[in-house]
């Protein structure tokens, strides 16, 4: 069995996306790994360079903004990566996206498990980091449990939308994929940074779905922003498990205080039951109030 990795990254450094830590965190798992590194002139082709392992291959890419509609640039460009991959199985990591090595060898196992089963996609679980490396998001419904992150090779599997999930082409249609478990989890650190990093970084990201004009409006009053910037909160767990090893300077190298609340929010049961059944009305209700 070969195994693939893939991923892409644009300004990765310029935004502190852990993107060495989640190429490191592949790299015991994979037979090559696949990179496809965006236009930009923030270092981040030279460290993924500097990684000096043969697994590793980088390539360079020019983004089309011309399909930021719906974020579809990053399911082009994660298309390109996913056509190199030569494994029997192509694992899928974001550049805010970590494993842990203790999950490496279950990882493995469910692989070799599903290689000559009907899956076509195996699903992982997350651990969302909100704020600060030491809480994570609980809310069920605007936080998603899992999604696939490694997908057969051979089978007409293509990345969508905004390269969140993937889809099988058949017959010039798309369907959804037929999935298993693969019993590892996914640390997920896209809203990990000093509020003021994560102020440009999430502002960068909106570019990838819209034009300035749509910007400059969305972004007045910026330095208001940066005091309130986490505001997702109510639905926050103390993490209680180990980081990544790969995250460990990372993590332990955090400069900033996050006020997560957590002593003022609701009793679990109650927060649960909100998420379960009111929580979808108040969404309801939103939308048709515009």
């Amino acid at each position: 069995m070969k195994i693939s990795g893939f991923t892409i990254a644009r300004q990765a450094v310029r935004f502190g996306y852990p993107l060495a830590e989640s190429l490191r965190s592949l790299l015991p798992l994979v037979d090559e790994l696949v990179v496809g590194v965006g236009d930009g002139d923030d270092g981040t082709w030279e460290m993924v360079r500097g990684l000096d392992d043969p697994k590793v291959r980088a390539f360079r890419s020019t983004w089309d903004m011309s399909h930021r509609e719906g974020g579809r640039v990053l399911s082009v460009e994660t298309n390109k990566a996913l056509e190199r991959c030569s494994g029997d199985w192509a694992v899928y990591l974001q550049a805010d996206e970590v494993l842990h090595e203790d999950e490496i060898p279950v990882l493995r196992r469910a692989l070799e498990r599903h290689l000559r089963g009907r899956a076509e996609g195996l699903r992982f679980l997350y651990y969302h980091f909100y704020g600060s490396y030491q809480t994570v998001q609980d809310h069920r419904r605007k936080w998603y449990r899992s999604a696939v992150r490694a997908v057969r090779t051979g089978h007409g599997v293509v990345s969508v939308g905004d390269a969140y999930g993937f889809k099988v082409k058949e017959g010039g249609r798309l369907r959804s994929l037929r999935k298993a478990d693969s019993g590892v989890h996914v640390y997920h650190y896209g809203w990990v940074r000093p509020p003021g990093v994560m102020l440009e970084k999430q502002r960068n990201l909106d570019r990838l779905y819209h034009d300035e004009a749509w910007i400059e409006k969305r972004w007045a009053g910026e330095e208001e922003k940066v005091r309130g910037f986490y505001r997702d909160r109510g639905h926050l767990k103390f993490f209680r498990g180990t980081h990544p090893g790969v995250m460990a300077v990372r993590a332990g190298a955090q400069d900033w205080t996050f006020e997560h609340g957590i002593e003022r929010q609701w009793p679990d049961w109650l927060r649960h039951l909100y998420v379960l059944l009111l929580y979808p009305l108040v969404k309801w209700a939103r939308k048709k109030a515009g």
